[in-house]
């Protein structure tokens, strides 16, 4: 069976260099928008170009750099619907929650019009999403496996990078919880599952289980 094909559009947002994903299936004029950043206007002229509508805007959390351009989305296509870990709603419309306050910044977004945990699918734009909740760097921090194609994709957020994890820090932030949901969810995945996370370049399981100082195989 041949898998679908699909086409991803990276857009960088400064000044956090956070990663908005455009996904959109060969063949088709929708796609999904994954955490809009800071800078909409770049998301809309791609958008716009390419001829694209989003049948899907998807937080994987609530962090200001990942939803600044949601508001922008939804003033476009207010019927495009905005998606979030039912734990992260509040941060949505919260600059203390949303941490944009303590950049002296006031990041609000639109409220969600749906909301996901853990084990739910999602489908929009012919993505079949499965949802996986990984808490740690946000309490409400999901993240969004696409299992339909011979390699299997994940948005994973902030709660993984090449070579490093998401900031535990946050007043939710718990690393062991964390390092606890990346063992048990997405290091079951297989291991030539591509990993797009929030910020920095795409990576695998299979790199990050080997490799990972932080939540990789121990060194010994």
């Amino acid at each position: 069976m041949n898998s679908p094909k699909v086409r991803l559009k990276t857009v960088l947002s400064v000044p956090f260099q956070q990663n908005t994903y455009i996904a959109q299936l060969e063949g088709r004029n929708d796609c999904l928008v994954v955490d809009p950043g800071l800078e909409p206007e770049k998301i809309l002229d791609h958008l716009e170009t390419a001829g694209l509508v989003p049948a899907a805007i998807l937080n994987t959390h609530g962090h200001s750099d990942h939803i600044a351009g949601n508001q922008d989305l939804k003033q476009r296509w207010p019927d495009c619907p905005l998606v979030i870990g039912s734990a992260d709603t509040p941060k949505l419309t919260d600059p203390e929650l949303n941490l944009s306050a303590m950049f002296g910044a006031a990041v609000l977004s639109p409220p969600a019009d749906v909301t996901v945990r853990h084990g739910d699918t999602y489908s929009a734009a012919g993505f079949d999403l499965k949802v996986m909740a990984i808490p740690g760097h946000s309490v409400g921090h999901v993240v969004y496996v696409w299992e339909d194609r011979e390699r299997p994709l994940v948005f994973v957020g902030d709660v993984i990078f090449a070579g490093s994890v998401g900031r535990t820090d946050f007043p939710d932030g718990d690393f062991q919880q964390l390092k606890t949901g990346i063992h048990a969810d997405l290091f079951n995945l297989p291991e030539e599952t591509l990993l797009l996370p929030g910020h920095g370049p795409p990576t695998t399981v299979g790199q990050e289980k080997r490799t990972n100082p932080f939540v990789g195989a121990p060194s010994s």
